[in-house]
């Protein structure tokens, strides 16, 4: 934030706030293209396009990338909003929007606060719960992405862990 910059680093209000403006536009032109027009073709797609805003988050929070029959992002929605470590996720809730929208799959991604991608034995518990459900419902849930700090991610599906 803005005050922990200032006491952190002994910079004026200004130009923390200029400091500030200046990363979000360098953000914002890092990840352009709109999210709507994205296709994603792999982990590092989606990674790519969920850690500019996901790795520095203090909680944990979870969103579901949201798809059409061509693997285009219909939306990104944050789902929850938890603590440090952990996010209470109800399945019925984490497919509301992509029923909504009508979607074809998502993909299911949250953070770690420590930076740390790991996932735990919880994550893979929630993966599975989730795939059979996405069966159940005909939406394919295409993967749970992990984001950690300084672009680490990691691929649920590519490590096999929730999807057997």
């Amino acid at each position: 934030s803005i005050p922990e910059f200032t006491v952190q680093s002994g910079v004026s209000l200004a130009s923390a706030a200029a400091i500030k403006a200046a990363l979000e536009l360098g953000r914002r032109g890092v990840t352009e293209t709109a999210p709507e027009a994205m296709m994603i073709r792999s982990p590092a797609d989606c990674a790519s396009l969920l850690a500019p805003d996901m790795q520095h988050l203090e909680q944990e929070n979870l969103v579901t990338v949201i798809l059409n029959t061509r693997n285009r992002v219909l939306k990104v929605h944050t789902c929850y909003v938890g603590s440090l470590n952990s996010a209470m996720v109800r399945t019925g809730e984490l497919f509301r929007e992509a029923v909504r929208r009508n979607a074809a799959a998502i993909i299911v991604a949250h953070n770690h606060p420590s930076g740390d991608p790991t996932p735990s034995p919880e994550d893979v518990t929630l993966t599975r719960q989730l795939v059979q459900a996405g069966k159940l419902m005909d939406i394919d849930v295409l993967d749970h992405m992990i984001i950690g700090r300084s672009g680490n991610y990691v691929s649920m599906k590519e490590r096999g862990l929730g999807f057997t």
